[in-house]
């Protein structure tokens, strides 16, 4: 089946912005930088992630993809180095990371259901093989939740450990009882100053109130907070009518007493309670002064903005039988968790450090009583509610913060990530994971774990999914068996047929005629009772494709030579597949290119419109060969189509590089070389789109014995439709996840091969990609 160049030039232009590099070759390719060094470090760079071209060739483990995961969420600032086996610019700008795990799934499978697996195929621009010891999620999610952050970073573990504490301590402060009343910030008196609400609620007398008739209701204005304090304490006895007042003392703002006087109660005493009160027989028996007085005298020593403080105060005012609207009382600032008050007593020791009330004096004083409570009100409205907890957090209120009670900084990955204040969670089957519950949702389901995460209401910084994949599917066959197909079926692509060739044609002149298009593998000669054909077996696929091109037609020795892809049943989807490998991801920014050397001509004259048709170069005269090739000269070439971030050159094993893979920093470079291929024909270049997949070529290896074709019987049994149905349906929900992630994440899906005992280990898939702002996609 033939696939024509111009097809492969005609495909379509993509939105993704892959970043890959070189996927086979005897030397290192050369990065032409395009960006300042150290723009990674700039803020206003957009995440991206490459892969350095030698590790293409070799499967990453877990300890390197950690590596990229700590300096993901990490970066440099907090002392995590840059991997060594890519390159993530832009890290100050990755908003999260996101790792989906799926089980059961390998290398072979994603080849062997490539043309299913849309998302995973379109999304992701750096794809490499997997190998890990771990062959369940959660045993590797758990390797990585656990892993140690690098030692360089524990200053950060130190300051994270500060930070908590301090985060902790103000967690405490903020549910605090005074904080939660009063507020942080420091305010003015009338903040202070109980409602109309708040009287009624305590008790207090409030005019119109049932119970309290009779009581004097002070005139008063409206208070600022330059209003005058004054402090108010009162002593009573017990009458055959209950409580009445027997002392009163009220001193000024300044603590100067304005009054201190006795008072005869109206009722017959039954108890003076001497205890509390100080008052004796002898102490009241002379008294004349009457409660009426003592009101009166308050109305002229009290301006109209006054503003009455005291412990308890509902209590004094009772016993005056006044309704004053402006009072202060200090049992209600020092608020107590259990809603029970402090003595007045224990206020003055610990705050004022005063003593009062004490053992060796008979009963209470009232103008001491008063002073203490208007030096606490003073106290409290001087200071912020948070700075008066914080002064008494332990000798009042007895709450304590030890640092003993604190665990030692973790350098636990998800322990650093949660100090820093960064979200952590998983979704997935239920698994020993060292993650606090809390973070992890478990389900049964890759259904549910998609929706699960999907409606998440802020997906966590550093989130991890774990899907079943095949891990319920019993393998269908020997890996080592499903492996060589996987490969073998990226080699049938690799591979045409030629003739008829002139008799007595050799392996080494086939060789010499098909060199030009790439590097080949190996040849085959089948010679029949009259005529010569050659099976040729090429490294990549675009060389199969450009031999189907350059030299289907061609005159050899006065032979046309016809040029094609054996016809099996493994063929049949080829142009598919083709199509679908130059559309992918990786291939975005990347095409192949040759010069080849004498006077090149299409059909007897240069091709113009950039597009060559089949049997083009019909009347090219063979052995035609190939240029040698230098970055230099490529990067100058193909520069003026776009910035060239790096030149991978080719070749065989011994020889000089005679072809390359070109590295377009954008796909609008490449696309742009692609529609000049006839300017790039005049100068004797020949190009192709890129279509081998780097990661594949690592399992692509040479073959054991001669080429056979055709020789091969493919069955395909429900089972395979089953597994092709489950792989259709796991890409469409990891497409889902991906697009439900925010910008600038980076995404990880890591495919894990089933790997047992009984079978040598099979490689997985690691596809990596950030996700990038939709203005940023509508440019590449």
């Amino acid at each position: 089946m033939e696939s024509s160049l111009s097809t492969l030039t005609n495909g379509k232009k993509r939105k993704d912005d892959p970043d890959h590099h070189h996927l086979n070759g005897h030397r290192t390719a050369k990065r032409v930088k395009s960006e300042p060094a150290g723009s990674d470090e700039l803020e206003d760079v957009e995440p991206r992630i490459s892969v350095l071209p030698d590790r293409l060739l070799h499967p990453i483990t877990a300890k390197e993809l950690i590596e990229l995961l700590h300096y993901a969420t990490l970066g440099k600032s907090n002392g995590v180095k840059q991997p060594s086996w890519c390159v993530l610019r832009g890290q100050k700008r990755i908003q999260g990371v996101n790792v989906a795990v799926v089980e059961g799934v390998s290398q072979s499978d994603f080849y062997k259901h490539y043309l299913t697996l849309r998302n995973l195929r379109t999304k992701y621009s750096n794809r490499l093989s997997f190998m890990s010891s771990n062959s369940s999620s959660s045993s590797l999610l758990s390797t990585i939740f656990s892993s140690e952050v690098d030692s360089s970073a524990q200053p950060l573990l130190s300051k994270a450990f500060c930070q908590r504490r301090k985060i902790k301590i103000n967690n405490v402060l903020s549910s605090h009882p005074v904080v939660k009343k009063y507020g942080k910030e420091k305010r003015g008196l009338t903040a202070y100053v109980l409602t109309q609400e708040e009287l009624i609620k305590g008790h207090y007398p409030v005019k119109g109130l049932p119970g309290f008739e009779g009581f004097l209701a002070l005139y008063s204005t409206d208070i600022t907070d330059s209003s005058p304090l004054f402090g108010l304490d009162c002593e009573m006895c017990l009458t055959e009518m209950g409580s009445e007042l027997t002392r009163v003392s009220l001193v000024d703002g300044d603590g100067k007493c304005l009054m201190d006087e006795l008072v005869k109660p109206h009722n017959e005493i039954r108890d003076y309670l001497t205890r509390f009160s100080g008052i004796t027989v002898a102490m009241l028996d002379p008294v004349k002064t009457t409660l009426r007085d003592i009101q009166v005298k308050l109305l002229t020593l009290l301006p109209n903005d006054a503003v009455l403080v005291g412990h308890s105060i509902e209590n004094d005012l009772e016993a005056l039988r006044l309704i004053y609207p402006h009072v202060i009382d200090t049992s209600l600032l020092y608020v107590r968790e259990t809603g029970k008050r402090f003595k007045l007593k224990v206020l003055a020791d610990v705050v004022l450090g005063r003593k009062i009330q004490t053992q060796d004096k008979k009963g209470h004083l009232p103008f001491e009583d008063a002073l203490a409570a208007l030096d606490l009100a003073k106290y409290f409205i001087s200071k912020s509610p948070l700075k008066v907890v914080e002064d008494h957090f332990e000798d009042l209120w007895g709450w304590s913060i030890k640092d003993e009670d604190e665990p030692p900084p973790s350098s636990r990955f998800a322990d650093v990530l949660q100090h820093l204040g960064r979200t952590v969670g998983y979704v997935g089957n239920r698994s020993d994971l060292t993650l606090h519950p809390a973070n992890q949702l478990w389900h049964n389901s890759d259904k549910q774990v998609v929706d699960a995460f999907r409606k998440w209401n802020k997906c966590p910084f550093f989130s991890a999914l774990s899907l079943s994949g095949f891990s319920g599917v019993p393998p269908c066959q020997d890996h080592k068996v499903q492996y060589r197909c996987m490969s073998r079926y990226l080699q049938d692509m690799c591979v045409v047929f030629a003739g008829p060739l002139p008799a007595g044609f050799s392996e080494k002149a086939v060789r010499r005629m098909f060199r030009c298009c790439g590097s080949i593998r190996a040849v085959e000669m089948l010679e029949t009772t009259h005529r010569v054909h050659a099976v040729v077996e090429f490294e990549l696929l675009e060389a199969a494709a450009l031999a189907l091109q350059m030299l289907n037609g061609a005159t050899v020795q006065g032979h046309t030579v016809k040029v094609q892809r054996p016809v099996t049943a493994s063929t049949l989807d080829f142009d598919v597949t083709l199509d679908a490998l130059m559309s992918d991801a990786v291939n975005a920014r990347r095409l192949y290119a040759l010069k080849l050397k004498g006077h090149m001509t299409a059909n007897g004259h240069t091709p113009t419109d950039g597009k060559l048709a089949v049997n083009s170069c019909a009347s090219v005269s063979l052995p035609v060969k190939k240029c040698e090739l230098s970055e230099e000269s490529l990067t100058k070439t193909f520069g003026r189509f776009g910035v060239v971030e790096r030149v991978a050159l080719m070749g065989e094993p011994e020889m000089e590089p005679s072809h390359a893979y070109i590295h377009f920093a954008h796909s609008e470079g490449k696309q742009s070389a692609v529609d000049s291929s006839a300017e790039l024909w005049q100068e004797k270049y020949v190009t192709c789109p890129a279509l081998t997949p780097a990661d594949a070529t690592c399992g692509v290896s040479p073959h054991e014995g001669p080429i056979h074709f055709g020789g091969q019987t493919h069955h395909k049994s429900p089972q395979d439709a089953a597994l092709r149905r489950m792989m259709k349906n796991l890409d469409t929900r990891l497409g889902k996840v991906f697009r439900s992630l925010p910008e600038c994440t980076l995404s990880v899906v890591l495919l894990l091969a089933h790997n047992s005992a009984d079978n040598p280990p099979s490689p997985g898939l690691c596809l990596l990609e950030i996700k990038r702002k939709k203005s940023s996609q509508a440019l590449t």
